[in-house]
């Protein structure tokens, strides 16, 4: 759950590391206990791949924050910095998925692209975001854009 007045968001610590954890785990014993080539070479891969989704992940948190500057949206190849006349939409879709519904928050400007952010790049349910962006001011409806 949010706290009241959070402005940063990102994935839970604790699932980073134990990622992190998983695929050090995965790749140790891919590389000591595996004794069949193609599995061997598959525990490295997923291991491997593990530890560098957990990394990136880390390094880009926090994943959203609202700033004195604007909302910094970072990821794994940096950051973004977008003004309020920057952000075009901002929502909350849901969806059903195999028997559970699975919340995203959108975030598009301009219509040039479209930013998607699940729970678990959060780190907490999608509309306690939505709701601190529109105290922030962020997400208040608006007339929209005359076509360039």
């Amino acid at each position: 759950m949010a706290a009241a007045g959070q402005t940063e968001w990102a994935p839970a610590p604790a699932s980073i590391v134990a990622l992190g954890v998983g695929g050090a785990a995965l790749l140790a014993c891919g590389l000591t206990l595996v004794t069949d080539e193609p599995g061997k070479w598959l525990a490295v891969l997923v291991g491997s791949g593990l530890l560098l989704f957990a990394a990136a992940t880390w390094r880009s948190r926090p994943t959203l924050a609202i700033t004195a500057d604007g909302l910094v949206l970072r990821g794994w190849f940096g950051a973004q910095t977008l003004t309020r006349e920057d952000l075009e939409l901002i929502r909350v879709t849901e969806f059903r998925r195999f028997g559970r519904r699975q919340r995203m928050l959108e975030l598009e400007a301009a219509g040039e692209w479209l930013r998607v952010y699940t729970r678990w790049d959060l780190g907490t349910d999608p509309i306690a975001v939505l709701d601190a962006l529109t105290a922030a001011g962020y997400a208040a409806p608006r007339a929209p854009r005359p076509p360039k």
